[in-house]
């Protein structure tokens, strides 16, 4: 995949195609478009109640775009269970360059002054598409969806994609879609705005579920 550059990137992304590498190491990257789609329906997103519990406890500060390439190499670290990743070197300067043109967002969950978990994502219109996400701590990365879904929800978010369906997602309401399907809620949102910093800085949890259950 010779020359390529956050613009083409940013296109592929609005055609429904995402890129992966081979492994941490390789420099090899190839395209994906998955006949089946994980997608999260912003309106039927469902918070356990245990989790509920622990974001309104505040036992993390969340925090967003303060520490976007650190999250990304958290993201790519191995850990059990995935030992490789498929964010190389390539994947994190053409991200990080999302990231300073505006159309890549994190959120971070930090805990005693550290970096607890996380999440990356790509902005395009009312479109995010969910990159990966970490936990160095239990409940991190949990905390970090339901701050982000509260961001999508208040401002006006179309679609959150999730590319694929997993079994961490699975509780929160991920349901699978027919690639044309996909791209016709696509070509809507990407062709529509949303503000990704509608919700106050920093967020509480209890404004964040607030702004879920105000849509659901």
């Amino acid at each position: 995949m010779p020359g390529l550059s956050p613009e083409l990137l940013l296109r592929a992304y609005c055609q429904g195609y995402f890129p992966m590498a081979e492994g941490r190491e390789t420099d090899e990257l190839f395209w994906l478009d998955p006949e089946q789609r994980g997608v999260l329906p912003l309106d039927g997103f469902h918070i356990p109640r245990r989790l509920a519990r622990t974001v309104r406890a505040e036992r993390f500060d969340v925090r967003v775009d303060t520490a976007f390439e650190d999250v990304m190499r958290a993201c790519a670290a191995p850990r059990p269970g995935h030992e490789d990743s498929w964010i190389n070197g390539e994947i994190l300067a053409l991200y990080c360059a999302l990231f300073e043109q505006g159309y890549a967002h994190c959120v971070e969950c930090w805990r005693e002054g550290e970096l607890a978990g996380g999440l990356y994502g790509v902005h395009i219109g009312a479109a995010f598409f969910g990159e990966s996400m970490f936990s160095r701590r239990r409940d991190a990365s949990k905390v970090a969806l339901v701050h982000l879904v509260a961001r999508l929800c208040a401002g006006g978010f179309k679609l959150l994609d999730t590319q694929f369906v997993t079994p961490h997602l699975s509780g929160f309401g991920v349901v699978e879609i027919p690639r044309s399907v996909y791209r016709r809620r696509l070509r809507e949102a990407v062709n529509s705005s949303a503000d990704f910093y509608s919700l106050p800085e920093p967020c509480t949890g209890v404004e964040a579920l607030q702004s879920i259950t105000q849509i659901s």
